[in-house]
């Protein structure tokens, strides 16, 4: 039941047969496992889901016979703000920006993430010049990179822009190379990992490969230097799937170095998450149809990283 809940929802009878005797929260991202668990949660607390018409606590354990009721809760509706935050712009013209989004930086507003985005800045930046065909949250964002990957990202001005470049990455044509850190010692020196990603059933907040509803998955990997247990690697993107690198390299056993999602909770090195840039960016220009391509130098974290890393 992947859509929006919209009128209150009944499970009842032969439908709550499976969920008898797990505790309810549990049971709920079981039966729907669209959403997460802490979603279920927060519906719990907040009073939209009641068992035998009353409210409950999440650890409580459905028994036979009873009724579970989901009741809609209320969107939140949310906006963005131009705000006065500094942006590394690598080239701009009347089109496209090229920034690069540094590490701990959402690209644009979400449940939790309000302010502070990379769309906030470049709404300051280009005021009222970017394009709309996202929506009111996600002006001039044609495509994404995660909270902690660092480095380069096309930022469209106007809606022609943005369908041109929108229809170069659906077309895999987009240059899109990235430089990572991994966990262990590559065996080969290139290759490529042909693997469909999708939403993982066992925790929604997660991608797997081989998943339910999984889509076409390819990434090109080569060696750049092999250290004591760690190896520097650049990673060319064929298709462009949420996590795609971190979730690649994790299931040959090689995860990102400081992925705590897809690797070891701990790191020795302290890092704010995966060890992962987005360095190179290319694409056929909207106006000039000539071919472009931008570097976005590796941050100070992770050179100091190459430097230290055992030989």
């Amino acid at each position: 039941m992947a859509e929006e809940i919209k009128d209150d929802l009944t499970i009842e009878g032969e439908a709550l047969e499976p969920l008898i005797g797990i505790r309810l929260d549990k049971a709920l991202s079981q039966w729907d496992p669209s959403q997460t668990r802490s979603h279920y949660q927060k519906m719990i607390a907040d009073g939209f889901v009641l068992v035998n018409h009353k409210s409950t606590k999440a650890n409580y354990k459905i028994a036979k016979g009873d009724i579970l009721t989901l009741i809609p809760m209320p969107v939140q509706q949310l906006t963005a703000e131009a705000e006065d935050i500094p942006l590394d712009i690598l080239y701009e013209d009347e089109d496209v920006i090229i920034v690069n989004k540094p590490k701990g930086m959402v690209v644009h507003p979400a449940p939790g993430h309000p302010r502070g985005t990379l769309v906030n800045a470049i709404m300051f930046h280009c005021k009222d010049r970017l394009s709309t065909i996202n929506g009111v949250i996600r002006p001039g964002i044609v495509h994404r990179i995660d909270q902690d990957t660092t480095g380069s990202l096309i930022i469209c001005k106007n809606d022609n822009a943005h369908n041109d470049i929108a229809a170069q990455i659906k077309e895999h044509s987009v240059n899109r190379i990235y430089r990572g850190i991994v966990l262990g010692n590559v065996k080969n020196d290139k290759g490529i990992i042909d693997a469909p990603i999708g939403r993982s059933e066992k925790d929604r907040k997660k991608m797997a490969v081989n998943a339910r509803h999984s889509r076409n998955a390819v990434t090109h990997y080569k060696v750049l230097r092999r250290y004591k247990g760690y190896t520097y690697m650049e990673f060319k993107l064929e298709t462009g799937r949420t996590h795609q690198i971190r979730v690649h390299m994790a299931s040959m056993g090689y995860p990102l170095l400081g992925d705590k999602v897809y690797g070891p909770a701990k790191c020795p090195y302290h890092l704010q998450g995966q060890t992962l840039h987005a360095m190179t960016i290319g694409f056929i220009h909207p106006r000039t149809k000539e071919y472009i391509e931008f570097q976005a130098p590796l941050p100070e974290y992770f050179q100091h990283l190459l430097d230290i890393l055992p030989s």
